[in-house]
């Protein structure tokens, strides 16, 4: 027995001094520590579904400026030329000729709607609320970010401090291995209490190696939600579980539906798109109305094919004619004349033209194409309506769970944190009795199990509980803290 004692000292000094060493080796070799609030920010800034919401908020807002510009007048101007073979029309004189000749024409349009159902007005009214809907879909997909990151980053801590435990389970089991090898070799042992200690250490090296993937797995799924490489290398603090977590359980769902209802970006999304489904009836509305429109133009033209007279030279007469009676002959004044084409800037001054003048449409019967926009306005209008309850409802059987799940979460850390304190103390007992051969090695091993499960219990109870507050502090807007 002294032997087994002298053993036993032994290996538990060896543990301790590993430990000292393993502390020693990871403090100088440290990585960097990430807090929740730091990986929250990360994600914030690097998360792509971020960027796509604000430049899909930007697009709202050119489409609200745009909406603005459309209230003022349209000026628009145009230019032509053309080269023309054959006969053709020429554009200054409006006649046909057969010869080739360039041509060119300018103009300078502007007009505005005086009238228009108020459709330009409401457009913008339902622009600036789409843009603030676009807004708080930003603020949105950071609230659920944000949720998702507290989930990932809990269940880090979860992940790591069961590779802790199992860890520490695979140690013990190694060192009841070593104990029974050499309690057989000196012959107080039988080979079935070695391969009991062999399937204890199995299944402890299976624990370690599963608790050592879904760490990897819950490290990997914080880093996308980072956006960062799945290769890099952080720590996480680890939060306090203290009197005042396990405090929260007089929430009232009320309270916390008052305070979710009038912040919670979703509620406030769903009533913006109900607002701007409103202002879409009224758009669709103003096509029942006439249009008024004012419009006005410049424009000149010119053509190489037009000629202007130069000068004319009295050259005699010309017969054109006889008379009926008489016979005699009918005379004009003949003369001479020189033509050369019209010079530009002549051109563009005599062929300048305005005009101004007002324009009604009225719509009298267009297929219901009318009526049908607005029937279609107002179905959206009601499902708006009906998706905002709907949000409001959910809101409300969310915030009823979380604080059902919380005050669950409470009950159950304290439970498992008594089992685990008795199923540590038996378990210390039965060790102790184990050690002077009081106690076979099954019944060490079932002591060993019951108390490996509760401290797994424990940790899982511990980390829920403090999940399902930062729950509640989500729904009432508080920043996420440990």
């Amino acid at each position: 027995m002294k032997q087994v004692a002298n053993f036993s000292f032994l290996t538990k000094l060896t543990f301790i001094l590993s430990l000292v060493i393993t502390g020693f080796s990871q403090k100088s070799f440290a990585q960097e520590v990430i807090t929740i609030q730091q990986a929250v920010e990360n994600t914030l800034k690097n998360n792509l579904q971020v960027k796509q919401a604000e430049f899909s908020t930007a697009l709202s807002d050119e489409n609200l400026r745009q909406s603005k510009n459309a209230l003022y007048p349209t000026l628009n101007g145009s230019a032509n030329y053309n080269k023309n073979f054959g006969r053709s029309i020429d554009p200054s004189t409006n006649q046909y000729i057969s010869q080739q000749f360039s041509s060119a024409s300018g103009s300078l349009s502007a007009g505005a709607d005086l009238f228009q159902g108020f459709a330009k007005l409401n457009q913008i009214r339902q622009n600036k609320i789409l843009l603030d809907a676009d807004k708080t879909n930003v603020d949105k997909i950071k609230n659920d970010l944000i949720l998702s990151v507290v989930t990932s980053y809990m269940q880090i801590l979860y992940n790591k401090d069961l590779l802790a435990a199992s860890d520490q389970q695979l140690t013990v089991a190694k060192q009841t291995l070593n104990r029974e090898q050499a309690l057989l070799d000196a012959g107080n042992k039988t080979l079935a209490d070695v391969s009991q200690a062999k399937s204890q250490v199995a299944t402890a090296e299976l624990n370690v190696t599963n608790a050592q993937n879904n760490l990897s797995i819950s490290y990997l799924n914080l880093n996308q939600l980072m956006e960062m490489p799945s290769n890099s290398k952080f720590e996480v603090q680890a939060p306090l579980v203290n009197d005042n977590v396990a405090a929260k359980n007089n929430y009232d769902i009320n309270e916390i539906y008052s305070s979710a209802v009038n912040t919670f970006p979703d509620i406030k999304l769903a009533a913006l798109r109900t607002a701007a489904a409103a202002k879409g009836i009224d758009l669709a509305k103003a096509n029942y109305s006439p249009r008024l429109s004012l419009g006005a133009g410049l424009g000149s033209n010119y053509s190489s094919g037009r000629q202007e007279l130069i000068s004319s030279t009295p050259n005699g007469t010309r017969e054109i004619g006889r008379t009926a009676i008489t016979n005699e002959a009918v005379v004009i004044p003949n003369f001479t004349t020189l033509y050369a084409n019209q010079k530009f800037k002549s051109q563009i001054q005599d062929n300048f033209n305005q005009s101004i003048g007002l324009s009604l449409q009225i719509p009298i019967f267009n297929g219901f194409s009318a009526r049908s926009a607005v029937r279609k306005a107002k179905i959206n209008y009601q499902n708006t309506q009906v998706q905002e309850q709907l949000t409001k409802n959910n809101l409300s059987k969310v915030i009823s769970q979380a604080v059902a799940d919380l005050k669950a979460a409470e009950g159950r850390y304290s439970s498992t944190t008594n089992a685990f304190t008795a199923q540590k103390d038996a378990y210390y007992v039965i060790e102790q009795r184990y050690n002077v051969g009081l106690v076979n090695s099954l019944d060490y091993s079932t002591a060993l199990t019951n108390k490996n499960k509760a401290e797994i219990d424990m940790i899982q109870a511990k980390y829920d509980l403090i999940f399902r507050a930062k729950v509640i502090d989500y729904y009432l807007g508080k920043q996420i803290v440990f």
